[in-house]
């Protein structure tokens, strides 16, 4: 597609869009080096809030990726701003190590313990998923405090299949609380607005490309900007049929936008 070769800024999905778990996708090394050789930029957005950027770099470092900080925006990034709008005395942090390594260097007053003093609770992807992590959450939200977490994803796709996202943990808690929180991640706009920000190309020389309709592509649909459906991850063409988030184009995966790029 000719129309293609307009665009300037690809915001990239990583898991199901470029790699699986360990497996980068075939076409993406091609698919880069092409947007720098055209004078465009890519840059990694994930709702994936188990993992720091420095993690993430080490990730892309063992399949053939150099990148550094200013390439990545994460649902995290969001949530940081987001909190530090709200100025909260004290926030538990539902999630992994690394989660509350970046809130804490973020500098928000955070814990991971039940204390006096709690305003917000904010729930990340928790690979490290406890039942004591569960139940105080839930003793939490008997209180009037805010509830926040990262990303509204299902499922997170693996090599052999799926495994529960955010949404399903805090769908889980809903049907002991009846309180769901705000999420901050895709499909809200936020991530894709900052990028474009950041590197200066318009709406209309932007793409996203990722693999669920209810988050990647409801943010490109929300921010103005095009999209491209891929269907290498958990997105699938009876999900468009019955979707009434339509993206600009749909693809079987990287390689073929790659290919129609040339």
């Amino acid at each position: 597609m000719n129309d293609l070769k307009k665009l300037k800024l690809f915001l990239l999905d990583m898991d199901g869009t470029i790699y699986l778990d360990n497996a980068l996708f075939d076409g993406v090394i091609d698919f880069l080096e092409h947007i720098r050789k055209i004078g465009g930029k890519y840059m990694f957005l994930t709702n994936n809030s188990s993992k720091s950027v420095d993690k993430y770099i080490e990730k892309l470092a063992s399949l053939g990726i150099e990148s550094v900080a200013d390439d990545f925006l994460t649902s995290t990034n969001a949530t940081v701003l987001h909190l530090k709008k709200k100025d909260y005395n004290k926030i538990y942090a539902f999630g992994t190590t690394s989660f509350k390594e970046q809130l804490n260097a973020a500098g928000l007053n955070i814990t991971d313990k039940i204390e006096d003093g709690i305003d917000c609770l904010c729930m990340g992807f928790d690979t490290e998923l406890t039942f004591q992590k569960l139940e105080d959450a839930c003793i939490l939200l008997k209180n009037d405090i805010d509830y926040i977490a990262t990303n509204p994803d299902w499922v997170c796709p693996t090599w052999y299949g799926f495994v529960p996202d955010c949404g399903s943990v805090s769908e889980m808690i809903y049907n002991a609380t009846k309180k769901r929180p705000i999420f901050i991640g895709k499909p809200q706009p936020a991530m894709a607005l900052l990028a474009m920000e950041k590197t200066g190309f318009s709406p209309e020389e932007t793409v996203l490309i990722g693999d669920r309709l209810y988050t990647d592509i409801a943010c490109g649909v929300n921010a103005g900007i095009n999209s491209i459906f891929v269907l290498s991850g958990e997105g699938t063409l009876d999900d468009l049929a019955k979707s009434d988030v339509k993206p600009t184009y749909v693809y079987n995966n990287i390689k073929e936008v790659f290919e129609d790029m040339r």
